[in-house]
Order: structure tokens, then C-alpha cells, then sequence
């Protein structure tokens, strides 16, 4: 198996706000889209929306409540000047902002945003990350001195 992922899908409690959220807030353009799901091509990968009752079944299991998402989504950029540019674009589309844009002990510099359902964007530049042109992450250098 290859060490890729091809589609990222979020559970959504109401998937027509999910879908405007992404679109209007974040200017994505829809790639294809059903009543029950929507896509948006990424950088070599697909995000996916689906209802959250039907990926639970989908999944075999029951919806969950509300809480803790044991997972983030990231963007990541060159510089810390895309990641302010981003935090004042946020802020002018009313994205609810978690943390404001900050270094972290071990280097870099990112904020953390919300979507309206609550699944977490980390926006940050990464120094032992080294991405293409398009956003693509090419390598990620060793961090066990951390």
C-alpha cells in the first residue's frame, strides 16, 4: 500500500452549512457533489463533507456526541507572513479563531481556527517542512531531538 491519503471526510451534523462555510468562508470551489456529500479537490487529495448519521452508518456505528475531535486538519505555508495574512482573513470572515498566531516551543508559527462544526485548522508555517509550489508537503525533516 502506498503512503498516501486520497480523501479526508468530515462527518457533518448539517451538511448544507458545511458545505456554504467552505465555500463562501473559505473560497473553495466544489469539485463534484451529491444531496448526501461534497468534494473539494486539495493539493493532491479530496475533503470530503458527508452528513455525520449517514457516515456513521456508513461506518457501521452510532453518531457520537458532540466534544473533543481527536483529530485537525492543516494547512500549512512558507512563511510567517502567509500565516498572518490568513489570520486577518479569518478574522474578516467572521472563522471563529482558537489561538492567535504564535510560535510553539519546539519553532514555527501557526493560529488554530474553527469551522462551524468545530473541527480544528491548524494554519502554520513548519520549519522542518519543506513544501512545493502548489502547498504539496515534499519532506519533513527529523525531529527526534525535540
Amino acid at each position: 500500500m502506498d503512503q498516501r491519503i486520497s480523501i479526508i471526510t468530515i462527518g457533518a451534523n448539517d451538511l448544507a452549512a458545511m458545505k456554504k462555510f467552505y465555500s463562501e468562508k473559505f473560497g473553495w470551489k466544489i469539485e463534484a457533489q451529491a444531496k448526501d456529500i461534497v468534494f473539494f479537490k486539495l493539493n493532491g487529495l479530496l475533503l470530503g463533507i458527508y452528513g455525520r448519521e449517514d457516515l456513521a452508518k456508513f461506518q457501521g456505528k452510532s453518531p457520537q456526541p458532540e466534544g473533543f475531535r481527536p483529530y485537525s486538519l492543516s494547512y500549512m505555508v512558507n512563511s510567517e507572513q502567509e500565516v498572518n495574512t490568513l489570520y486577518q482573513e479569518f478574522l474578516s470572515k467572521d472563522i471563529k479563531i482558537i489561538s492567535t498566531p504564535g510560535s510553539p516551543s519546539f519553532g514555527g508559527y501557526y493560529f488554530l481556527a474553527e469551522d462551524i462544526e468545530g473541527n480544528v485548522w491548524e494554519v502554520a508555517l513548519n520549519p522542518f517542512m519543506k513544501l512545493d509550489m502548489q502547498g504539496n508537503v515534499l519532506s519533513h525533516q527529523n525531529i527526534d531531538n525535540l
